[in-house]
């Protein structure tokens, strides 16, 4: 077995690239539809009356079969090529900025603290976020998109810049939106699971050690969710359909917000929570836990 000592710093970035980017990539491909049915229901005003009942989701499985029905079982992943190809460098910034921020806000420590992981997690998750947010326009206007036929990812990114253009009404609408959501819920995200992880003890058994870690990611990603949520639903009203067509209801972020809970209330704020959940939940876990066992597989192989 390799000296981990021995690798150069250089290296190390590389393999926390090698390892964000593949564990990134692996959650998109398994946790996609989920994605999908989080923005129908986050993009869907209430009260819906404009709104057929079989257009209409009352809740995650029923918008699973409506869409089975009107738009077939390739709906489930619609919008999937625009987050494929930012997950590799999003996780890989993600994980990178993460790695490397640390010894900036340990503050004297001489070991990382919570505070360290929570403000290198907010930096890498705003960071992550100015990279992806023309992808998530793509994505979401795709997502969005009720017709059976789907429209490929590059037609409608040249028709988002040939109508609107590359700044904040075209292909970077709603970045500060996609700011707050990535940097809470990576503040939140890496805070509380390597915090939690140093604290409860390693198991020399892989398979136990294996479930904590899968137990502290699970939890890590759900309560994140809860904390991100409205910005996510910011997001996706600013990024998606406007309610009357060649009207921008939806600009700022926190007017969003505003519009969302003075029309429609508190509990709309987090619309798609169930479907969030259930994707960032697991996804959580499996994107921390193949991050973890790649970068340590490249540490010890690194020869």
């Amino acid at each position: 077995m390799s000296n981990t000592n021995d690798i150069s710093p250089g290296r190390r970035a590389a393999f926390q690239v090698l390892a964000g980017g593949s564990a990134g990539f692996l959650e998109v491909c398994i946790m996609q539809p989920l994605d999908v049915v989080k923005t129908r229901m986050q993009i869907q005003c209430t009260p819906a009356n404009t709104i057929t009942a079989e257009g209409t989701y009352t809740g995650v499985f029923d918008c699973f079969a409506k869409m089975y029905r009107q738009e077939g079982i390739t709906s489930y992943w619609k919008g999937l090529i625009p987050p494929i190809l930012a997950e590799t460098p999003k996780r890989a910034i993600k994980f990178l900025v993460f790695e490397q921020t640390k010894q900036f806000f340990q503050f004297g420590s001489p070991t990382p603290t919570p505070l360290t992981f929570s403000l290198a997690g907010l930096t890498a998750g705003t960071l992550e976020a100015i990279a992806v947010n023309p992808f998530e326009v793509v994505k979401v206007a795709q997502q969005a998109n009720r017709q059976k036929k789907m429209t490929g990812t590059f037609e409608v990114a040249r028709e988002i810049v040939k109508r609107d253009g590359f700044g904040l009404r075209g292909l970077n609408k709603g970045v500060t939106a996609t700011m707050g959501r990535n940097g809470v819920f990576n503040m939140v995200y890496f805070g509380f699971y390597h915090s939690v992880k140093n604290v409860v003890p390693e198991s020399k058994d892989s398979t136990w050690e294996f479930i904590r870690k899968v137990t502290i990611g699970f939890t890590a990603g759900t309560l994140a969710c809860f904390f991100n949520i409205p910005f996510d639903v910011a997001k996706s009203r600013i990024q998606g359909p406007q309610p009357v067509p060649n009207q921008i209801k939806y600009r700022g972020t926190f007017s969003s917000i505003g519009i969302v809970y003075r029309e429609e209330g508190f509990r709309a704020l987090y619309k798609g929570l169930v479907p969030k959940i259930m994707r960032l939940g697991p996804g959580g876990a499996i994107m921390l836990l193949v991050f973890d066992y790649a970068y340590e597989y490249l540490l010890t192989n690194h020869s």
